[in-house]
């Protein structure tokens, strides 16, 4: 892998809030992006409105109503996990120069997981829209082992998918951090930025 992969994810850990059983909800997502997943995905809690939480509800009275969870577990649970996340992350940058480095295009994928609808209207030259029968090619045909970068509108929903590949013996997944709204802003300024409705 390229040098400095893990910029934008190490300048973000720099940056990155202290969280503990006092922090509220909304700190603990300020600090730690993709926290909602991890919660959900060892807890079971806030997939749904019988397991969700208050922005405003400390960690502390999550974990109490929960089972009366360990609370210094759940906390060093959140910050494992989020240190694995940013390691998914890789800067735009990183990726443009992995791009002009990469000699074949067999070795490095890059893989958009936006609707059909955001794919058409704009995308990263090069990038394979994930439909039905691309996934299908992916997981049929593809080298386990070569890059594969996930790209997202914004960065929050490419996790899933990369933990999807890996799940199914990818071993060099990344994630685009800031999703295409960050290549726009940071390599290529030709692709229309956009909010979603």
């Amino acid at each position: 892998m390229s040098k400095g992969v893990t910029t934008g994810a190490k300048e973000r850990e720099s940056r990155e809030q202290k969280v503990g059983p006092d922090s509220t909800m909304s700190e603990v997502l300020n600090a730690y992006p993709w926290a909602h997943r991890a919660l959900f995905t060892k807890y079971h809690i806030g997939g749904c409105s019988s397991c969700s939480f208050q922005m405003d509800e400390t960690i502390k009275d999550l974990c109490a109503r929960n089972n009366a969870l360990d609370v210094s577990e759940v906390v060093s649970f959140l910050s494992q996990s989020h240190r694995k996340d940013l390691e998914m992350m890789m800067a735009p940058g990183d990726l443009s120069n992995l791009l002009k480095e990469e000699k074949s295009e067999e070795s490095l994928k890059v893989v958009d997981v936006r609707s059909r609808g955001e794919w058409e209207a704009t995308h990263i030259e090069g990038s394979i829209f994930l439909s039905q029968d691309s996934m299908q090619e992916i997981l049929a045909h593809w080298p386990r082992e070569n890059k594969l970068v996930i790209v997202d509108h914004v960065g929050k929903q490419a996790l899933d998918a990369a933990a999807f590949f890996g799940g199914h013996g990818f071993t060099e997944v990344k994630c685009l951090e800031g999703g295409i709204d960050a290549w726009s802003q940071k390599v290529d300024s030709s692709i229309r930025r956009y909010r979603m409705a």
